[in-house]
């Protein structure tokens, strides 16, 4: 069972300043680490208070949502992706807030879509960005379809990382699981453009 360590979970805001505030919690990439998106903080919504939180799997000279080793970019299998989004659930669980938001990069933005799935009303709204959703059918995606959360999803037309066939898979699920707001950035690869985060940081604004 995967577990957060909440000792290396990046904060915008002590402790005694984060209540009655929203929550927006950041979700890395593979081999990276919590300090990576944080870095964006002075670009995000004030309102929010931020948690930038380090996936569990040590894997590449850096932190996983879940293994490389044994499966190809952009198709892991559901088990994996939901241990990994069991583990921010379970951690969130601990915790009081106003509403909440999550954001999350290439892996970082499979769980963030699988978060839906586990909790399809729980997420005032979810940005994925570089990534993809998981293949095949969820528990959660019946009633993920009828509620349909606010979703930004926005890639780069240079990213090489993602395959096809998961932005293909990706671009087809959001319409029918969410209310979606999709992205496409010219010459942008597998990274996130000013333009970029300027729309996403409308977006989280407009929701959080």
């Amino acid at each position: 069972m995967l577990q957060l360590d909440e000792t290396a979970i990046l904060w915008s805001a002590p402790e005694r300043e984060r209540a009655g505030r929203p929550l927006l919690v950041l979700l890395h990439g593979y081999a990276s680490h919590e300090g990576d998106l944080f870095s964006m903080s002075p670009g995000l919504p004030l309102g929010p208070v931020i948690a930038s939180v380090r996936a569990p799997i040590a894997e590449n000279g850096g932190w996983a949502w879940f293994s490389r080793v044994a499966g190809a970019a952009g198709d892991p299998t559901m088990e994996r992706v939901d241990a990994a989004a069991s583990a921010v659930i379970e951690w969130l669980d601990t915790l009081q807030y106003t509403s909440v938001g999550v954001l999350g990069f290439s892996q970082g933005a499979a769980v963030a879509l699988q978060l839906l799935r586990h909790a399809p009303t729980r997420f005032a709204a979810t940005v994925g960005l570089s990534g993809f959703v998981a293949a095949g059918d969820h528990p959660g995606d019946k009633e993920l379809s009828e509620a349909k959360p606010p979703v930004f999803w926005g890639r780069g037309t240079l990213d090489t990382v993602i395959p096809e066939q998961a932005v293909q898979r990706t671009e087809l699920w959001l319409p029918d699981h969410s209310t979606p707001t999709m992205r496409i950035y010219e010459d942008v690869a597998h990274s996130i453009s000013s333009a970029e985060l300027k729309d996403f940081s409308a977006f989280l604004g407009a929701h959080l």
